[in-house]
């Protein structure tokens, strides 16, 4: 009797688990970008629940759009419109796609950004005329004032990532940004600016990879285990891999058969949303993968090509 009602006892633990899993999976929805008219070069952002239900265009504009970063239910992308083609501001909307509107009169580079102090700074990569390129800048999200963190602009600074406390910035780096024998690692800095370490350090035996593959592509922090996240061609294909937050251990954190690339974190570390493609990147898909039991969903469909970079926010 002891012995059943022990049995009882773990599965419905078991099935407790599970169920607050899924839940809190309806506590969010996914941004992602999809290319609906390549002849325009013509970007949108969409949005779907988690279960891959509900997709939806909320930009629905003849620009090129493209969401890197949202805090809550404030989504951030950048976009073409009203200016030169690609030449990128910084817009903000919400979930729903409802008033937008520019956040500052700075120049975006495309790349990721994030934030710290619920949402108020963001770090962010910019530039300022034809001189100023791939630099780091610090903008207040709601005055849209700005401050230019690196200075080096023989340099290339990138897809910066505030650590959890706001103390530290991950980012992709290239001390000469037009040599293409020099490839980018991921380094770190206070978030002052101040004392540059790096972080990975590809492999130099690997050749497989060309000059302008992802070798530590953009970061991204899962906070439930401290480790951070980046896409990286090694061995013939893109793959996710982790480092430590000071460097210390590096792993592949992934071991699936398709390419995988840009992705997100849910806020519990539970869900990784992820872009998967095969190798001649003939289709873009968007996965979802529970990071316990290491299982696959794939939440979009063949209806468009170049469906990518999926961010998590909040419903």
């Amino acid at each position: 009797m002891k012995k059943f009602l022990l049995l009882c006892l773990l599965v419905a633990n078991l099935l407790a688990c599970t169920m607050t899993r899924e839940n809190r999976l309806n506590n969010w929805k996914i941004a992602y970008n999809v290319l609906v008219d390549s002849a325009n070069d013509n970007y949108d952002v969409f949005v779907m629940n988690t279960d891959g239900s509900g997709k939806r265009n909320i930009t629905n504009h003849p620009d090129v759009a493209w969401t890197y970063y949202a805090w809550k239910n404030r989504l951030f992308f950048i976009s073409d419109r009203d200016t030169c083609r690609r030449c990128y501001f910084l817009y903000e909307m919400d979930n729903h796609g409802r008033n937008p509107r520019k956040v500052t009169p700075l120049q975006l580079e495309d790349s990721w950004m994030s934030s710290r102090n619920n949402g108020r700074e963001l770090v962010v990569t910019g530039r300022i005329g034809k001189e100023v390129r791939m630099q780091l800048f610090l903008v207040d999200s709601e005055t849209g004032s700005f401050r230019q963190l690196t200075n080096d602009t023989v340099a290339l600074y990138r897809d910066p990532l505030f650590s959890p406390d706001g103390t530290q910035i991950v980012f992709a780096y290239k001390k000469n940004r037009r040599d293409r024998n020099e490839i980018e690692e991921l380094y770190g800095m206070h978030a002052d600016g101040s004392e540059m370490y790096q972080l990975t350090h590809f492999p130099a035996n690997d050749t497989t990879a060309k000059w302008h593959s992802y070798h530590a592509g953009p970061p991204r922090w899962n906070k439930q285990e401290n480790f951070i996240s980046y896409q990286s061609f090694q061995n013939g294909k893109y793959s996710l891999y982790a480092v430590a937050p000071d460097g210390s251990r590096q792993w592949k954190l992934t071991d699936n058969n398709i390419d995988e690339g840009w992705h997100d974190w849910s806020p519990d570390g539970r869900w990784l949303f992820l872009e998967t493609f095969d190798t001649e990147q003939t289709q873009f898909a968007i996965h979802r993968m529970d990071w316990q039991m290491k299982t696959l969903l794939q939440l979009t469909d063949t209806t468009y090509k170049y469906q990518q970079a999926p961010v998590v926010i909040w419903k």
